[in-house]
């Protein structure tokens, strides 16, 4: 028996490429794999903030959908889509066409080898806090809104394009 659907959100990122094309494909493949979205933010541009070499700027964008797959499903369905979207297996901190985190998964907290939820970093990055804020993603979460305000004084980022789904009145508005 599946659950009654979750509420969740996913940030998107690109620096290789056709960066708005390789996130517009990633909301597709998540769209036919289970995953019902409702809205996008607007698109975000913002530097690399790793180590190592510098790196092109990433396009980021967040998903706020619903979904009755599992975590772990999801999860699954998020590597898949990052791999048909030509990302190279083993890419952290490297240049990728296309990824996918789970930010967060209704209200659930999960600790698990595999995936941890909400996010781990999500308070470092002004990249993800920003469009998820958009979104109304942090209404319910003060610390991460105080976290963003204080980020906005420390981090860098562009608003690049309206939302990546035709259609979305209310974020498209924005631009």
């Amino acid at each position: 028996m599946r659950q009654a659907p979750v509420l969740v959100y996913l940030g998107l990122g690109s620096n290789l490429g056709e960066r708005e094309q390789h996130l517009q494909r990633g909301i597709e493949g998540l769209q036919g794999g289970g995953l019902v979205v409702r809205r996008c933010s607007r698109l975000y541009r913002a530097p690399y903030l790793g180590p190592g070499p510098p790196q092109r700027d990433y396009m980021n964008a967040v998903l706020e959908a619903e979904t009755t797959l599992q975590p772990l499903e999801l999860l699954e369905l998020a590597g898949n889509v990052e791999a048909a979207g030509g990302r190279a297996p083993r890419t952290h901190l490297q240049p990728r066409t296309l990824d996918v985190d789970m930010l967060f998964y209704g209200g659930w907290h999960i600790r698990h080898p595999r995936l941890v939820v909400p996010h781990p970093r999500l308070g470092e990055r002004r990249f993800v806090l920003e469009p998820l804020a958009e979104l109304g993603g942090l209404e319910k979460r003060p610390a991460l809104a105080a976290r963003l305000e204080i980020l906005r004084s420390r981090q860098t980022i562009a608003i690049h394009a309206p939302s990546l789904i035709p259609g979305d009145r209310r974020v498209s508005a924005l631009a």
